[in-house]
């Protein structure tokens, strides 16, 4: 199935030539794990702390900067991908997934303070992001979070 994930860069020189290419290849493992049948739309704004601090501050009144911002476009069930119930792209017909923002910064130290790497981070907090479009959440440490991180672990498989 062909996904049309948009990737661009608000900051220059955030460095990593191959992250657009890895966070393709994480929503795609993701949409396909969660069944999703149609062509989606998902765009992905690439950033650096302040950029991410502003977004979250204006956004979600928290002052501080984090590692991944979801704009879910839809309000899904998680496990249960609904194309009927979904914005849909008025020429195309792809569902509209929804918006994602990645501090590159934070996504490089967290992948060396948690030991795997840069690539793993990434693909990580795409498929994080992704399950956040898709319905899934993790508000407090009860159930939902459980679910979530059980759905994670199985798309990362052999990423992890």
């Amino acid at each position: 199935m062909e996904h049309e994930i948009y990737v661009s860069r608000e900051v220059k020189n955030l460095g990593h030539r191959e992250a657009a290419s890895l966070i393709k290849k994480a929503a795609a493992m993701a949409l396909e794990a969660e069944g999703v049948d149609r062509p989606c739309i998902i765009s992905v704004m690439l950033t650096n702390e302040d950029g991410i601090h502003y977004v979250n501050r204006e956004f979600r009144n928290v002052d501080a900067p984090t590692d991944v911002l979801s704009f879910p476009q839809n309000e899904l069930q998680p496990g249960h991908f609904d194309a009927d119930a979904c914005e849909r792209d008025m020429d195309t017909g792809a569902v509209l997934l929804g918006d994602m923002m990645i501090s590159l910064p934070r996504c490089e130290r967290q992948g060396e303070e948690y030991g795997h790497g840069f690539k793993r981070e990434l693909m990580y907090l795409t498929v994080h992001s992704v399950l956040h479009l898709l319905g899934y959440d993790h508000v407090d440490e009860g159930e939902m979070k459980a679910q979530m991180r059980r759905r994670e672990k199985a798309i990362m498989g052999d990423e992890i």
